[in-house]
């Protein structure tokens, strides 16, 4: 399957229906969140700690099929000017090595996720404790909501 950044060809790569997982790629841990199989709401799902890949990919393998997810988005952290960052190159690199997944993949920019998450659970006076333990899994339902917002927004072949 392709890995693209473009919205309408990840739509068009996904088959009707099902859910589309989220991942926010960091050096220590994957964030994971999940959408419903209608697209139309994101949350937060599990934080998976970064070991070797091959071990990453096993437990991906495994979240994918528990969950019968039928396509990715993988936020890519672009610098603030839309530029690659030296951290971008190794989200694509880990994002080109899970095409053995043989899933539609798409990269989303994810420049103000972990931001925007840290901003709110501050202003719900979310502990320190708690929200480092969150944010991973959160940021990555923040990320896949932007997602399945721009698929709604495609034009549809009916």
């Amino acid at each position: 399957m392709a890995l693209t950044s473009s919205v309408g060809e990840f739509g068009h790569a996904l088959p009707p229906g099902g859910k589309l997982a989220g991942l926010d790629v960091g050096t220590k841990t994957i964030g994971l969140a999940l959408c419903d199989a209608s697209w139309s709401f994101a949350g937060p799902s599990e934080t998976l700690q970064r070991t070797k890949f091959a071990i990453d990919l096993a437990l991906l393998r495994q979240f994918i099929a528990k969950h019968a997810v039928v396509g990715l988005v993988v936020g890519l952290p672009l610098n603030l000017d839309g530029s690659d960052s030296p951290r971008t190159q190794s989200v694509r690199a880990f994002a080109r090595n899970l095409l053995p997944l043989d899933l539609p993949t798409l990269l989303w920019d994810e420049r103000w996720s972990t931001q925007a998450v840290e901003r709110a659970m501050i202003a719900a006076d979310v502990s320190r404790a708690k929200r480092a333990l969150a944010v991973d899994k959160l940021a990555a339902a923040h990320i896949l909501q932007g997602a399945i917002d721009a698929l709604a927004n495609l034009p549809r072949d009916d």
